[in-house]
């Protein structure tokens, strides 16, 4: 196998560390040969916290990847995230010498060089600077200026940057896993890369990947990058809201939310639980699913108000309304939940037109399906505000105006509700029995929990 052909990329994640091999065949589509994940030790919000226990999930990854593709890896693209990345826009220009010479290649490497010469404040690094449009003696609009002619060259530019301890760490952690780092590149752009079309980018798009500790967003409009930010809130933080809400240890809190969690409180029933198994002979603790899906909703909410906000700040929000339809969306079964799990439907009154993507079956050399929930992330690296609320207590009242007062704490729904009826041992769900599948009864309202084959 020609190692010139292999392309890998590397995605550090909070909870998970993704390593995913591919190469082009004879059609000029990306075939993947091989993948391997694994547990993220040492990262958190997307930068690393701990160097060692880092490096060990990355060799992880990496030799699980290498004995599924049966290749050596040496080279990888590493993507990079967190709350420490910043965009800003500027304009760069040059004047050439000859009117006579056509715009080349060449100038616009110069154009773009000149812009990672700018002066950052301490700490800060640029990591791409991505043309908007080209200015070629004040005709704007232009898209690829080469081969016309003209003396002064202008340029419209994304700049986005980080904080260089956090880029250094990063390279530290590859290097001592025994690898190259062919490329940096922004986990957004690595995601617009591989789930969104160029017709998408053209009509106007907001790609919004939910993450295990931050939220990364891009906007792209006229087939440009307009936009790109990340928010430091993902599925971690919703697990520490139900483990502080609900009273539960942090382990089934993560279980709560993948195998019951729901973004939307109103499809749930009132006399649905899941009990707990007890500590140390302790009686079990009984949780509303109803319950559970407000703490989640509340944010949910927050974190797509923080995404609301990103577009109000990148001026184009009157764009985005004017695209609007009655379209409403919900994260399909197929498709993988963001942050382990969570389905939500976000009824806003402006409801623009959304999709989900992330997790389709991919076909390794053996053409045999690959069974992983990947990020869009992993796949495209494969290629060369509001105030924060308080975890552990909910927004305020239900659509009906049931559960708990803003502020309130969650688990105190538990002790002034009336449970009563919802101990009924044939409408319980237990947690003690994962994994396991539910499978509706005649009766829509009851559930049997049986084990998985």
């Amino acid at each position: 196998m020609d190692q010139q052909e292999i392309v890998a990329g590397l995605d550090i994640g909070t909870t998970k560390i993704a390593c995913i091999v591919g190469r082009k065949n004879e059609q000029g589509k990306i075939e993947i040969l091989g993948m391997g994940r694994s547990r993220s030790e040492g990262v958190s919000r997307g930068m690393v916290a701990n160097i060692q226990k880092t490096v060990d999930s990355i060799m992880a990854a990496v030799k699980e990847a290498e004995a599924n593709a049966n290749v050596e890896i040496g080279t990888v693209n590493v993507g990079i995230a967190g709350q420490h990345i910043r965009s800003m826009h500027h304009r760069g220009m040059i004047t050439r010498q000859s009117l006579e010479e056509e715009i080349r290649q060449l100038d616009i490497d110069l154009l773009i060089d000149d812009m990672y010469k700018l002066v950052m404040p301490p700490g800060e690094e640029i990591i791409h600077v991505l043309p908007q449009e080209y200015i070629v003696d004040g005709e704007q609009g232009i898209r690829d200026p080469i081969g016309m002619s003209g003396v002064r060259l202008e340029a419209n530019f994304h700049i986005i940057s980080g904080q260089v301890t956090a880029a250094r760490n990063i390279n530290k952690c590859v290097h001592r896993a025994g690898l190259d780092v062919t490329e940096l590149i922004l986990e957004p752009l690595a995601s617009a890369d591989a789930v969104l079309s160029a017709e998408e980018k053209e009509a106007g798009v907001v790609l919004v990947d939910i993450g295990g500790g931050t939220t990364d967003i891009a906007i792209f409009y006229d087939g440009i990058i307009r936009h790109t930010a990340v928010i430091p809130f993902g599925g971690n933080v919703i697990t520490e809201d139900i483990r502080q809400g609900c009273g539960v240890m942090r382990e089934q809190a993560e279980l709560l939310k993948v195998k019951f969690g729901s973004a939307l409180a109103a499809e749930n029933k009132d006399n649905e639980v899941v009990c707990i198994p007890g500590l140390r002979g302790r009686d079990p603790k009984e949780i509303s699913l109803r319950m559970l899906a407000e703490v989640i909703q509340s944010r949910m909410e927050e974190i797509l108000e923080h995404v609301h906000f990103e577009i109000k700040n990148s001026g184009l929000e009157k764009q985005a309304h004017r695209r609007r339809g009655p379209h409403r969306w919900r994260c399909p079964a197929q498709a993988p939940a963001p942050a382990g799990g969570i389905h939500h439907r976000h009824d806003r009154p402006h409801r623009l037109p959304q999709r989900a993507s992330g997790q389709e079956q991919c076909r390794s050399g053996d053409q045999s399906p690959v069974r992983h929930r990947r990020g869009p992330g992993d796949e495209g690296l494969r290629l060369p505000a509001p105030p924060a609320r308080q975890a552990g207590r909910c927004a305020g009242p239900g659509p009906q105006g049931e559960g708990p007062q803003p502020g309130q704490p969650c688990r105190q729904l538990l002790r002034q509700g009336d449970q009563g009826r919802l101990r009924d041992p044939q409408r319980r769900r237990h947690l003690d029995r994962i994994p396991a599948t539910a499978v509706p009864l005649s009766n829509p309202e009851r559930h049997e929990i049986r084990p998985s084959p």
